[in-house]
C-alpha cells in the first residue's frame, strides 16, 4: 500500500486510523483556521480539511495518500470552536445543555495531485446539564482542546442523550468515508489487514 500521511496532530484521529488498521505517519498541517466572512459552517469545515491535506501534500511524495480532516460543532448556525478559557467552555456547555446540535466533520484525501473531500453531518442531542457537573467536567481539563468543549469518546459521553449519524465523525474522523476515499484512490484499507491464518501457516 502507498504511504499514508495524516495531516493532523489529533490523537483521536490517529486512534481512529489505528482502529481500521491503517499504517500511517503524522505530519500536522499549519493552516489559517480563520473563517471567511459569510462562510457557512459546511464550507468552512470542508475548506479546512482540504487545506490541511493540500498543505502537507506539497512537500510529500506524489504517490502518498494525504488525509486531512476538520471538525466543528455547530448550533443555531454558529460554529463553536475550542474554548479559550474556563468561562468560554462553561458558556458553550450551557448553550448545548438540553439541546440538539450538529457536528460537522470533513475528510479530504490528496493523491497524485487530485483532491477530494467528503462532509459528514451528525446530529447530537445533549441532556440537561447541571452547573456542578459542567464545573467538574471543565476541572477535568477534557474540554479545553475540543471543538464545542466536549469529547464524546471521553467523560463528555455521559452528556449525550442521542446521536443520529456517524459516531466516528463526532470523534474526529468518519471511518466509512475515509475508507471509501482510500478505496477510490486504489488502496482499499482491508488489503493491509493482517491475515492471521496465513501467518500461522
Amino acid at each position: 500500500m502507498a504511504s499514508v500521511i495524516l495531516a493532523s496532530a489529533s490523537p483521536r484521529r490517529a486512534e481512529l486510523l489505528d482502529q481500521i488498521g491503517v499504517d500511517y505517519s503524522v505530519q500536522p498541517a499549519d493552516v489559517d483556521e480563520t473563517p471567511i466572512e459569510g462562510e457557512c459552517p459546511e464550507d468552512y469545515v470542508t475548506r479546512l480539511a482540504l487545506g490541511k491535506a493540500q498543505a502537507v501534500a506539497v512537500d510529500s511524495p506524489e504517490h502518498a495518500l494525504v488525509l486531512g480532516s476538520d471538525t466543528s460543532v455547530v448550533i443555531d448556525g454558529e460554529i463553536l470552536g475550542k474554548p479559550e478559557n474556563h468561562e468560554a467552555a462553561a458558556a458553550m456547555l450551557q448553550r448545548l445543555s438540553g439541546r440538539a446540535h450538529q457536528v460537522m466533520t470533513a475528510v479530504a484525501l490528496v493523491h497524485r495531485g487530485q483532491s477530494k473531500a467528503v462532509l459528514v453531518v451528525t446530529d447530537v442531542e445533549f441532556r440537561t446539564l447541571s452547573a456542578s457537573e459542567i464545573e467538574a467536567y471543565i476541572a477535568s481539563g477534557e474540554p479545553m482542546d475540543k471543538a464545542g468543549s466536549y469529547g464524546i469518546q471521553g467523560l463528555g459521553g455521559i452528556f449525550v442523550r442521542e446521536i443520529r449519524g456517524s459516531y466516528s465523525a463526532v470523534v474526529g474522523l468518519p471511518l466509512q468515508e475515509t475508507a471509501a476515499l482510500m478505496d477510490a484512490a486504489g488502496f482499499p484499507v482491508w488489503e493491509s489487514w493482517p491475515r492471521r491464518l496465513e501467518n500461522q501457516a
